[in-house]
């Protein structure tokens, strides 16, 4: 009693430790055997345990409550019982207990009574018990034969031992060898995998760099398409003013026709009244021949004033027809500079035009050059582009100031013109008093011829001086003519330079575009080729791991086939 206690009051030692047992020689009861029992069921660190010289057998309750402890316990690896009157009804318990038992490797059971029977229950448990490896069976009235089946049976479980050990190190030796294969499959597989990246990284940073400029160009094509629509709005309203101009000079063409006619019809109202005035004056002459007949030298005389002026009438009449003509000639002389003047206009605004078209492309190909060579060739492009539209809209005013001052000088000529016609009306006006006061009275003839000839010495003045503006116009127009020819052959020979620089920017553009393309087709190459590595790599990773996977499974098939059926065969053929 006192001994089971002791035995259940044993420490419980964590799985690691590794202790043993003597209970030699203190002859054990039916309490000591369930205490065993017991403590069996309950420890899980004891490995070896000796029980000699302590008659268990002879208690059959007690050592089957024993073999069921033991038959529970899967952590002790040694135990001794002998001497202890082990019967065959015992070895039956034991032989029980150990068809379940998974750890017992060592058995001593030499000199007790387990006979015949007893054997053959123990060689039976041992085709279903595979860790005992040692089994004394030494003075126990065993025969022999079963002695050596147990002894085959013994060497059966420690060949498989041997042979699951040895298996179980393969296995092992074959997972490292699988894990360091994954391991550097993997390895190789993420630097891949780096590469691919790294290049996919340089790929966006090219694409992004690439857009970025794009999004530059096409910022700086917006602006100068915006400075286009605001040149082609100025453009506009410099054609507006101009077909302003054009409809002004229309209606002083129609005005100055309208004042051609009203001179004709002067003109033959004033012969028709110079007709009457020599019907009434020769009517007056008959009168004053048949009233006067006294004074016929006087009439006489009076008669050679009347033909004498009568001639300078003549004269002042084909005068004023020289002058007509000479107004016709200068009208159409007008209309036709005025032509020429709107041929020239449109030739300068189609030249102004091309030359806008091709210095805005001109501006467009140097700014992309500007922003792939350096920000400051940028800067200085604009600050050139902002210096040629101040330069246009210079030119462009100029030019409508040249058009409108054209005009002043054409409305004042008109003006001028005008102021003749009104003086040519007073002096037909003077002349028809001072005939009607000639013939009324001879005596103010000679005043009157004397008025005629200063008014007349007037018109030659101002007709002088009009050949002298007109001259004057003629010498200005021709030098403006050659001004602008000069200018236009300095604009020709820029815009052949732009051209020049047009094309050479066309073939740097046309060049770095061929090179851009190559590139990227290299890096799309490049990439595809990297793909198909890596999709070559995936697919050998895969057949790898099958491989691997389906060598484990032979390797695992052939061991269990081993250890289930050849190891035996093997066994007693060499036995």
């Amino acid at each position: 009693m006192d001994l089971a206690a002791q035995s259940l009051s044993l420490p419980t030692c964590s799985p690691t430790d590794h202790l043993g047992f003597l209970f030699q020689g203190n002859n054990l009861r039916t309490m000591g055997a369930e205490a065993l029992g017991k403590l069996l069921r309950q420890n899980k660190s004891i490995r070896s345990l000796t029980l000699e010289w302590n008659s268990l057998g002879m208690w059959a309750e007690g050592f089957s409550f024993f073999c069921q402890g033991l038959r529970a316990n899967n952590f002790l690896q040694r135990l001794d019982l002998r001497n202890n009157q082990i019967n065959h009804q015992g070895a039956g318990e034991l032989a029980m207990a150990l068809t379940q038992n998974t750890s017992l490797q060592e058995l001593d059971l030499r000199w007790n009574n387990i006979g015949l029977l007893g054997g053959r229950a123990l060689l039976n448990c041992l085709h279903s018990n595979k860790t005992l490896k040692r089994l004394e069976l030494a003075g126990n009235n065993v025969p022999g034969d079963i002695l050596k089946a147990v002894e085959q049976a013994l060497d059966h479980n420690q060949d498989r031992e041997a042979i699951l050990s040895e298996a179980q190190n393969q296995v092992n030796i074959l997972s490292k060898e699988v894990l360091s294969l994954k391991d550097e499959k993997n390895k190789q597989f993420m630097d891949f995998v780096d590469t691919v990246d790294k290049q996919k990284e340089e790929r966006a940073r090219s694409e992004k760099m690439s857009a970025a400029r794009v999004s530059q160009l096409q910022e700086a094509l917006d602006e100068q398409y915006s400075i286009m629509n605001s040149l082609k709005t100025k453009l506009q309203m410099a054609e507006a003013a101009l077909a302003l101009s054009e409809q002004k000079v229309r209606t002083l063409g129609e005005l100055l026709n309208a004042m051609k006619q009203e001179q004709n019809s002067v003109a033959e109202c004033h012969f028709r009244e110079l007709q009457q005035q020599k019907q009434e004056g020769a009517d007056r002459e008959g009168r004053l021949l048949h009233d006067l007949s006294a004074a016929s030298e006087k009439n006489l005389l009076l008669r050679n004033q009347v033909d004498e002026l009568e001639r300078k009438c003549k004269v002042q009449q084909d005068q004023l027809f020289q002058l007509k003509q000479d107004l016709t000639n200068t009208t159409a002389e007008l209309k036709l500079r005025a032509v020429e003047a709107e041929e020239r206009l449109e030739m300068e605004k189609r030249r102004f035009k091309q030359s806008l078209e091709d210095m805005e492309s001109l501006r467009v190909k140097e700014v992309m050059m500007g922003f792939l060579q350096h920000p400051v060739k940028v800067a200085a492009l604009t600050e050139r582009g902002r210096a040629e539209e101040e330069l246009i809209k210079a030119r462009s005013q100029a030019r409508l100031e040249e058009v409108r001052q054209r005009l002043e000088h054409l409305e004042e000529k008109l003006r001028l013109m005008t102021e003749s016609r009104d003086e040519a009306q007073n002096c037909c006006l003077k002349q028809k008093e001072m005939a009607a006061e000639a013939q009324a009275k001879a005596k103010q003839l000679s005043l009157y011829a004397d008025g005629l000839k200063r008014r007349l010495e007037e018109l030659q003045q101002d007709l002088d001086r009009k050949e002298e503006k007109k001259v004057t116009e003629l010498n200005k127009m021709k030098v403006e003519l050659q001004e602008q020819i000069g200018h236009l052959e300095a604009e020709r020979t820029a815009q052949d330079g732009l051209r020049e620089k047009i094309a050479a920017l066309e073939r740097q553009l046309k060049a770095l575009s061929s090179n851009h393309r190559e590139a990227l087709l290299d890096k799309e190459g490049e990439i595809s080729l990297l793909m198909e590595k890596l999709r070559m790599k995936e697919a050998e990773i895969s057949r790898m791991r099958e491989e691997e996977t389906q060598r484990a499974s032979f390797l695992q098939n052939a061991i269990m086939a081993y250890v289930q059926g050849s190891p035996l065969g093997t066994h007693s053929s060499r036995k």
